[in-house]
């Protein structure tokens, strides 16, 4: 079984040495431990290079252990990958519908913007594992079904909204979808870009969004030549 060595170093019992040259102070990783640290890298993993570039041989040689480490504990790397993207789901969903909070409808919809970019922010690796394709993705879920679970927090918000302004509640849901939708895909954009800062891009969100709303047509009505 590997090890962990006092100054952090991975390997068998046998072969751990101090910068000196003396046996180390072995340590045993529990279970639970490596289970942790074969997430973390294959979080990492993921992030940088996408499921099909990452292999099995690669996460087991970062962690310092044999691949079938890795099969013990996930049964390869497709439940690996199903765990990690499961905790970035939960995570970011966690994140906004928290962020939620009572206040007037304008400062929701910034508390909203706020918490998808702080996520971006503080779990970017998470956020770029997200916006990949995958062959596994029908059974973990996608990122448009993440955005729609967040979509489906707001449109409660949106339909008292409505109501109150007179106009038709049942159509909540489109626009749930549509605002949630313009602010996922400018925060995947804000993820490389980086510009302008964060307030400032939340900032312009909701002024689209607000003043959006606030100018809505109670029947909204096509202009130009084509009807249906």
């Amino acid at each position: 079984m590997d090890v962990v060595a006092s100054d952090g170093s991975i390997g068998s019992p046998d072969k751990i040495r101090t910068p000196g040259g003396r046996r180390a102070r072995r340590v045993r990783m529990t279970g639970a431990e490596r289970r942790e640290q074969l997430l973390d890298i294959g979080r990492a993993l993921f992030a940088e290079k996408g499921f099909e570039g990452t292999s099995v041989e690669e996460i087991a040689a970062k962690a310092g252990v044999s691949k079938p480490v890795v099969y013990e504990h996930f049964g390869g790397k497709e439940g690996l990958y199903a765990v990690v993207v499961d905790r970035e789901m939960r995570q970011l969903l966690d994140m906004v519908t928290g962020a939620l909070t009572a206040g007037h409808p304008r400062e929701l919809l910034e508390q909203a913007a706020f918490a998808l970019l702080d996520y971006i922010e503080r779990y970017t690796d998470g956020f770029r594992i997200l916006v990949r394709d995958s062959p596994v993705a029908q059974s973990t879920g996608t990122f448009a079904s993440l955005i729609s679970d967040i979509a489906t927090q707001v449109e409660d918000i949106l339909g008292m909204e409505f109501k109150n302004r007179g106009f038709d509640p049942k159509l909540a849901p489109l626009y749930a979808q549509a605002l949630v939708g313009m602010v996922a895909l400018t925060g995947q954009w804000w993820l490389d870009a980086r510009r302008p800062k964060k307030a400032e891009v939340a900032a312009h969100l909701v002024n689209l969004a607000w003043h959006g709303l606030d100018g809505l047509e109670q029947k909204p009505r096509l202009i130009g030549h084509r009807k249906s």
